[in-house]
């Protein structure tokens, strides 16, 4: 047996792997995917996620496939914008707070709830270390989000993030403060600043 060819061209188009929905619009049915797993043709990534025997698994990739509202945010993004050196053990995601996540999909990350009007500030895309482009904040936005929620997080991981920002080259000290402002963090934001500028 062999992986039908229309199906095989979508996956190598994706980077090895392909979703449940991918197939179903394909017009293929959710139970071949069963079957080539069965027959060796396919690895199950994660739920609803399908890879090529051997290919590398991007979980960050794989995990936004599962959720539209998925935006990776604070430590990740960190990580993602070139502000940490060091990949999360757990993703940090945030999702407008009028949407719901799968229990599944709350067990694997760290999940942060926003207003859904700033939702979508400073969302960008960006390329995980496989190449794969996935949702983001900004470097801005993400400084913004570890004050917020700092009480979360580790101390250390915020000053030097702040740090990181600071010596940033392509950071853009105007619209980290309009975002501070939305975000109600700007007193905080100049404690910080002033400790380290």
């Amino acid at each position: 047996m062999e992986i039908n060819q229309v199906i095989l061209v979508e996956i190598k188009r994706n980077n090895n792997m392909i979703t449940t929905s991918q197939v179903v619009a394909l017009g293929f049915s959710r139970a071949l995917l069963s079957i080539y797993v069965k027959e060796g043709l396919l690895e199950r990534g994660r739920q609803g996620v399908y890879l090529l025997p051997d290919s590398v698994h991007d979980d960050m990739y794989t995990l936004m496939l599962r959720s539209e509202k998925i935006v990776f945010s604070h430590d990740t993004a960190l990580f993602l914008n070139g502000l940490s050196e060091r990949t999360p053990f757990e993703h940090s995601v945030t999702i407008p707070s009028n949407a719901a996540l799968s229990q599944q999909l709350k067990e694997e990350c760290k999940c942060y709830y926003i207003k859904p009007e700033l939702y979508s500030l400073g969302m960008v895309w960006k390329k995980t270390t496989f190449g794969n482009k996935v949702r983001c904040y900004d470097a801005e936005r993400t400084i913004c989000d570890l004050l917020r929620s700092r009480s979360r997080m580790d101390e250390e991981t915020v000053i030097s993030a702040v740090k990181n920002y600071v010596n940033c080259k392509n950071k853009d000290l105007n619209r980290l403060a309009v975002y501070a402002e939305k975000f109600k963090v700007s007193k905080v934001l100049k404690r910080y600043m002033e400790v380290l500028l």
